[in-house]
């Protein structure tokens, strides 16, 4: 048994046919870790559909009853970016109740993962960029609802900058957000982040790790969160179709690394959400993702967490 949980959910699956968005890779992770023997049944944890309330803490009443009753208007749509389905509707929502049972998992294993949400682009009043409901954000508010943490921090390394995260925490001090990402692409209007690293066409590991680091010890040791929400995108790969710098496979598994050993060294628990992953071939994004959850159980082989107390080293 792993020393973590991994959500999912067979309804994940956004069926965006044969759009860029390859929504099938989440099926296609789990089927990877469980053929491979790294990851039995008994690890992966099922969510069920969110309470209004959750949803209602971040995104505006109208907008989810637009969404769920097909009533969207032809604008709406088109910022989307998405075929509309009342099957991706519940595919969104239920990536939101994802992201909240891996933040529980996570603050009591040290990891949670959620294998699938990290919709970034979403807003409380309309969707972008094939995001509709920002999970990262629902969680964070579900758990500050509960008592169960105070601070949160987001720390997005998806390709494309978290214009909707971002938007959302803007005046919360409760609540920092970290974007490291591509400057020249999406979303052209960049509502700025508590951090922003705006990196240059075709920075490639070393610079992207190094600028990474500098910024997450920071905001971590600074801030004290108890949880760190982090969107893993696997489109900063350099065979990636709508990003355009230059990162490894290795580059990618050593940032989760740096990521997710920063967080638990300061006492922080991390909730991971696989976001983008645009690779001209899917098993590229499917070893990326996988990749992730192998780096949270090496992870927590050299980082021991306890739940309540002090992470440190073995």
């Amino acid at each position: 048994m792993l020393p973590f949980r991994i959500v999912y959910h067979d309804g994940y699956d956004l069926n965006f046919g044969t759009h860029v968005f390859p929504s099938r890779k989440y099926g296609l992770v789990r089927d990877r870790l469980l053929k491979t023997t790294f990851a039995a049944e008994s690890d992966f944890e099922t969510p069920g559909m969110p309470a209004d309330e959750d949803l209602l803490r971040v995104h505006e009443p109208g907008w989810l009853q637009r969404l769920r009753t097909g009533t969207l208007s032809y604008e709406e749509v088109v910022r989307l970016e998405t075929p509309y389905s009342r099957q991706t509707v519940r595919a969104y929502l239920l990536a939101a109740s994802g992201s909240i049972l891996a933040a529980r998992c996570a603050l009591r294993d040290g990891i949670g993962i959620n294998c699938g949400g990290g919709f970034h682009h979403a807003f409380p009043g309309h969707g972008e960029g094939f995001c509709a409901i920002n999970d990262i954000a629902v969680a964070i508010r579900a758990l500050q609802h509960e008592g169960a943490i105070a601070k949160a921090l987001v720390v997005d390394c998806d390709v494309h900058q978290g214009n909707g995260t971002a938007s959302i925490f803007a005046a919360d001090q409760s609540v920092l957000t970290l974007s490291i990402h591509q400057l020249n692409n999406y979303p052209a209007v960049k509502p700025p982040s508590t951090v922003d690293i705006d990196l240059p066409d075709g920075v490639g590991d070393e610079e992207y790790l190094e600028r990474l680091r500098g910024a997450m010890v920071t905001l971590v040791e600074g801030f004290r969160p108890e949880l760190v929400l982090y969107v893993a995108g696997a489109d900063p790969y350099y065979q990636d179709q709508l990003g355009g710098l230059n990162l490894t496979l290795d580059g990618l598994r050593a940032r989760d690394h740096l990521v997710m050993e920063t967080a638990l060294q300061n006492h922080a628990a991390v909730a991971v959400t696989f976001a983008g992953g645009y690779a001209y071939d899917i098993a590229d994004t499917v070893t990326i993702h996988c990749n992730t959850v192998y780096a949270a159980r090496d992870v927590l082989q050299e980082v021991r967490w306890r739940p309540g107390q002090s992470a440190r080293k073995s």
